[in-house]
């Protein structure tokens, strides 16, 4: 049913109050009545699947497919039959399909679909992550939550939203979706040591939980993983740097009020060795062909905003770090490309820009903005992303950290008039890893 209340949302974005309204306004704003009936009738067609199954959502700029992934793995550990859906991939049981839709929350019913199937499938928790996009497009209602995690904001999507505050915005609609979703016992977790938890906080009349950094007691982290002590236990994990941490206090933060136990908690925060994409670790050996001997690290990382990038290059401090990265997508965030470079000087020894999605935009160029946010360092520029990838991991000497960053598990680079090449960072690495390693043993 489309409440008053909706109906007044809707209202309010038809009608802008600006005087002047371009034709793209008016364009977005038909479109906004389309996308909610889009969600009512998927949900429709399929049964209202949520109202089956506990639906757990993970929002934020960074950290979310992360989050998604601990919080999944602890409700198995539980024995809790889960699906999970996120930027990587999609979970139903025990059976996960890799995500190539290029966006995390897809459309046309999908995620309505995906719900269906994981009730079929008997499983009893949903974890879904949950963008500012989808939320603008309405692809979040009608999924009936029992539970909201915020990790984090930064600016991210500006162009796409129109502001930051637009952003911060769609974000905080899906607090008010748990808010006002009919499920009994709601929980909203909260990272407290953000910027723009109080405006989550606000809009949520239910259980309120929140964690931050002096949860965490006696903290070690480092670029092999992460320890601390939590309600008097110690948690140990393989998963690196600050924002690891930070991700794990989100997942038992919630874990804790799914009347999880403290023994399944550090067990299964354990068994999480690695996520896909993320800080992942790509070492080859005789199994993979390599016939000579990896002594420097590779890395593959989905930074693609300046905090998030920061802080992966802080994790490998003390290492002669090589780095190569591209940018936000063509037409996408474009002030970021000089400050993302700056960043990069600032942290890595050897800089490498390269191409990532440059859409319709001429990657050159885009790369070219980028070196122009570096002052003092000269960076490589290399347009073919694997040739890039080759000349880091050949310019790697022993203890290195060659840190490859921008596209995680995306599937494809993005080129002009819809164009894709199929694409993975991390096999892209394995494969070159194995041809120098073969050369150098030569």
């Amino acid at each position: 049913m489309i409440t008053r209340q909706t109906e007044k949302s809707i209202e309010t974005r038809l009608v802008p109050k600006e005087k002047s309204v371009s034709l793209g306004q008016i364009f977005r704003a038909c479109k906004l009545p389309y996308h909610y009936l889009l969600a009512l009738l998927g949900a429709v067609f399929f049964g209202f699947p949520a109202r089956k199954i506990e639906v757990i959502a993970v929002t934020g700029t960074k950290g979310k497919s992360s989050v998604v992934e601990l919080v999944s793995a602890l409700l198995d550990e539980a024995g809790h039959k889960t699906a999970h859906a996120s930027t990587i991939h999609f979970k139903i049981g025990d059976k996960k399909e890799r995500n190539l839709h290029k966006m995390t929350m897809p459309g046309r019913f999908f995620l309505q679909h995906f719900l269906r199937r994981a009730v079929h499938a008997g499983c009893t928790h949903a974890v879904i992550e949950m963008t500012s996009e989808g939320a603008r497009q309405f692809r979040h209602k009608f999924m009936s939550l029992d539970t909201l995690i915020f990790t984090n904001l930064s600016p991210e999507h500006i162009e796409s939203h129109g502001s930051y505050e637009k952003y911060v915005s769609a974000k905080v609609s899906i607090a008010r979706a748990l808010n006002t979703s009919w499920k009994k016992n709601k929980v909203l977790v909260v990272n407290r040591d953000d910027k723009e938890a109080e405006k989550f906080l606000k809009v949520f009349t239910g259980i309120k939980k929140e964690y931050g950094s002096a949860d965490a007691g006696g903290p070690v982290v480092t670029s092999e993983g992460v320890s601390f002590n939590w309600e008097g236990i110690r948690i140990e994990s393989k998963l690196p740097g600050e924002f690891s941490l930070y991700n794990i206090l989100a997942a038992i933060t919630y874990a804790k009020t799914a009347g999880i136990s403290i023994e399944q908690i550090q067990s299964g925060i354990k068994k999480v060795t690695g996520i896909l994409g993320r800080a992942q670790k790509i070492e080859v050996g005789s199994f993979d062909g390599a016939q000579g001997k990896q002594d420097f690290s590779a890395i593959v990382d989905y930074a693609h905003t300046p905090d998030s990038l920061e802080k992966f290059y802080q994790t490998y401090a003390g290492k002669f770090r090589i780095c190569v990265l591209g940018n936000t997508g063509g037409g996408r965030d474009t002030w970021k490309r000089p400050v993302m470079a700056g960043i990069a000087e600032k942290y890595c020894d050897e800089i490498i820009l390269t191409n990532e999605d440059p859409y319709d935009e001429n990657p050159e160029q885009i790369i070219r903005e980028m070196a122009a946010g570096m002052k003092n360092k000269q960076p490589t520029l290399i347009l073919d992303r694997r040739t890039a990838i080759r000349v880091a991991l050949t310019k790697a000497s022993k203890g290195d950290a060659v840190l490859i960053t921008g596209k995680g598990t995306d599937p494809f680079i993005m080129g002009p008039d819809g164009s894709k090449e199929i694409w993975d960072d991390a096999t892209i690495v394995r494969e070159e890893l194995v041809k120098i390693l073969g050369q150098q043993n030569h």
